[in-house]
Parts: structure tokens; C-alpha cells; sequence
């Protein structure tokens, strides 16, 4: 679903049926954290799903506010379930659940 800064994320949910207008992150739900519309405007969340499909990968949030006068904004880390690893990049990933083609290691030919 689109979130409120017009970028794709599977964890946003908004319910706009007959005039309802029930709008939550269940990412930051779920970790306990409260959300607000103006934080999917800077949240990496939607680009880690668009360049990471694992299935694998679990991504704890966290908002940080760094100066009192500054904008909260969320922070990831994520955490591999098949190798039992921290993932240094999430938007990369561990490097060990998906397996690249040797035609892409080597290049063609070789």
C-alpha cells in the first residue's frame, strides 16, 4: 500500500473505506513504537523491500529524535533467520540466502 509520502511499503496499512480514515505502520506497531504520518517521508523501510525480497530478513525499527528542534526519524537494523546472523546492509542483505548464477560471477563465456 502507498504511504502517506507516495512510496510503496508492505507494513503500511490505511483503511479509507465509507469514509474512514485509519492510517499505522505495523513494522513500528509491532515493535511497540508510535507512528506518525510524517515519518514514512524519510523511513528506509519501503527502499530495503524494494532492493531485498528475503524472506529471511527481519527488520527491527527505531525512532530516533537527534536534536530537540530536528525531525524523529526511523532507523533499521536487520537480522538474517537462516544463517542466524546481523546484517551489516539490509538493502544488500547477509550474502548467503540468495545465490547468484555463476554466469553472474564469472560473466558470460568464461
Amino acid at each position: 500500500m502507498q504511504t502517506p509520502a507516495g512510496r510503496e511499503c508492505r507494513h503500511f496499512f490505511g483503511d479509507y473505506f465509507r469514509g474512514r480514515h485509519v492510517e499505522r505502520c505495523r513494522l513500528l506497531e509491532a515493535s511497540g513504537l508510535d507512528w506518525e504520518p510524517r515519518l514514512c517521508e524519510t523511513c528506509p523501510v519501503p527502499d530495503i523491500l524494494q532492493a531485498n525480497a528475503c524472506e529471511h530478513q527481519q527488520l527491527s525499527p527505531k525512532v530516533n529524535k537527534p536534536l530537540f528542534f530536528l525531525r524523529p526519524e526511523v532507523q533499521v537494523s536487520a537480522y538474517c533467520s537462516k544463517c542466524e546472523c546481523d546484517v551489516a546492509e539490509p538493502a544488500i542483505g547477509c550474502g548467503q540466502c540468495v545465490s547468484l548464477p555463476i554466469e553472474w560471477v564469472l560473466g558470460p563465456g568464461d
